[in-house]
């Protein structure tokens, strides 16, 4: 118990919580990308309750729904929905959005640093 206690609190110390920031900083860069491609504003990144806004609008069209968020059961199969659709926004298959719910950092690095370029929302091209 002793051994893990100790483990515990090399953990809590600074080595952790710098590669958290290091993982945060890249993932709001990644982010910004995403944000840059949809054209939207790219600082959007930075502040939670926009960017979930922001993400909503992109992949569905419709900002005001990320009010869904706030409904206990109701928020986690939008988030599904989201994913989905924020993949085909991006030209990408419901395997990648799925992709997306599971481990949603590596995703967003791809459709930020790849070749994907911005449709529309849910996948309809935009004229």
């Amino acid at each position: 118990m002793q051994d893990y206690m100790y483990f515990v609190e090399d953990m809590l110390n600074g080595q952790s919580g710098i590669v958290a920031l290091i993982i945060y900083i890249l993932s709001i860069i990644a982010l910004w990308r995403v944000f840059s491609k949809a054209g939207e504003f790219g600082l959007w990144a930075f502040i939670p309750i926009i960017n979930a806004y922001k993400l909503c609008k992109i992949a569905d069209g419709n900002g005001l729904k990320c009010i869904l968020y706030i409904i206990p059961i109701v928020n986690v199969i939008y988030y599904f929905l989201v994913n989905i659709r924020m993949a085909k926004a991006f030209g990408k298959s419901t395997l990648f959005g799925i992709f997306m719910i599971f481990i949603p950092i590596i995703p967003v690095y791809i459709l930020a640093f790849g070749s994907a370029e911005y449709i529309g929302p849910r996948g309809e091209r935009r004229y």
